[in-house]
């Protein structure tokens, strides 16, 4: 008998922490009531992986149907880099430079003059598909555009859609500007992970 009570006690041990980790499991962080830990096999979410686009962003200021529109203008104070100037966007994606190539989405958003010293722009925009399986999905970026540099970054910081927990960055080019007009061509490279 005095064997067996040792073997019970272990037993019971083991029990018991194994109905102390399912509650956890269960209820989640005591502390936070409000979240808890999921398996993103719940969600759907399956393996990530790395996709990378290659898009043509159509900046039109000019014609009868403009893409990007101004909302706030520069106060009549302002320096040199038009500081405080709003452009509304609904810019086409097209898979290639001329605007005749086959439109894959449209950039939706707006960027802003946020530098007084330099022109540098704050953009924020969804790229929304509108082809193929990425139809209704997109990618959200939101950065600096230092718009005079060869090449500049910016991070991707999510998606909708098939881009949901979207995470990477863009590099854009300026493919073609003109002086006159305004409207401008800017090649854009996409690297997202998603799921």
């Amino acid at each position: 008998m005095a064997r067996s009570v040792p073997i019970l006690a272990s037993k019971f041990i083991t029990l018991l922490l194994l109905s102390s980790f399912a509650t956890i499991l269960v209820t989640g962080d005591q502390g936070h009531e409000f979240v808890r830990s999921l398996d993103r096999k719940l969600l759907g979410l399956k393996k990530e992986k790395l996709s990378h686009f290659k898009l043509y962003w159509h900046d039109i200021l000019t014609g009868q149907n403009p893409s990007a529109v101004q909302v706030v203008p520069p106060p009549s104070n302002t320096s040199r880099t038009a500081f405080g100037l709003v452009r509304m966007i609904d810019n086409p994606l097209t898979l290639g430079p001329e605007m005749s190539s086959k439109l894959v989405g449209r950039a939706q958003g707006f960027y802003a003059q946020a530098s007084q010293q330099d022109i540098g722009l704050l953009m924020a925009m969804n790229f929304a598909f509108i082809e193929g399986k990425y139809n209704g999905s997109t990618i959200t970026v939101l950065g600096k555009n230092a718009v005079l540099s060869t090449v500049r970054e910016m991070p991707v910081i999510g998606g909708s859609g098939l881009f949901r927990f979207a995470r990477g960055y863009v590099q854009a080019r300026t493919h073609k500007f003109d002086l006159t007009t305004g409207d401008a061509t800017v090649e854009y490279n996409v690297y997202v992970f998603h799921y």
